[in-house]
């Protein structure tokens, strides 16, 4: 029987070890590699090719969304599906703009994942029905009349900023987090600042650490 080879890139021990035990138990289905961060992952993905990888949003070091990106832009086929415990609205449509093919909330049952990587094989788009209509509707009504989170006008890398903000890291540790100059991470700060209509950086820290309490 040919097996469908799936990878997955996660940065906690356990999620990685409860996903591949529950995708062993797929005939057809079988784990090649993991990975725990950006660097690692995009190795993986070239030695071992497989046909689905399974993606955190936040990883060890730097962003899921990053190696998709990456990925794709070296001419990588495989597949990507986004299992994040990040709110769907927020990161659904992120995902999907930087090239995967599913976004599926770590909450949902864990038989949910099997149902979504057989969807993906098949090349079509996974996202739950809610998630579904409420992109349609963004899509038909131009998100008129749709009440949008004050963190949707953050680009992909304010919101890795944001993040990492919320959990308490300096401007140092979040440059050496996302690879770039302790300037670039103080320009996304005022960027951000600016967006969210905060009125001084400790005002912007209360915000990004509430945000990130929610999601905890």
């Amino acid at each position: 029987m040919h097996k469908h080879k799936i990878a997955i890139i996660d940065d906690h021990p356990a999620v990685r070890y409860g996903l591949n035990a529950r995708i062993s138990c797929e005939d057809d289905l079988f784990v090649c590699g993991e990975a725990e961060d950006v660097e690692e992952g995009l190795a993986l993905l070239e030695r071992v090719c497989p046909h689905v990888a399974i993606v955190d949003v936040s990883l060890k070091s730097g962003n899921g969304l990053d190696l998709i990106k990456r990925a794709k832009a070296r001419g990588d086929f495989t597949r990507f599906l986004v299992w994040s415990m990040y709110e769907e609205e927020l990161y659904a449509d992120r995902a999907l703009r930087a090239g995967a093919m599913g976004y599926i909330n770590k909450q949902v049952a864990i038989d949910s994942i099997i149902t979504a990587i057989r969807e993906v094989l098949q090349d079509h788009v996974y996202l739950s029905p809610s998630l579904s209509n409420t992109l349609l509707n963004r899509l038909i009504l131009g998100r008129q009349g749709t009440q949008q989170s004050p963190k949707e006008c953050l680009s992909d890398r304010e919101l890795q900023v944001f993040e990492q903000i919320g959990h308490g890291k300096t401007t140092q540790q979040i440059a050496e987090l996302l690879k770039l100059s302790p300037s670039t991470i103080e320009t996304y700060r005022s960027r951000i600042k600016q967006k969210l209509d905060c009125k001084n950086m400790a005002e912007l820290a209360r915000s990004a650490t509430q945000w990130v309490l929610e999601r905890a």
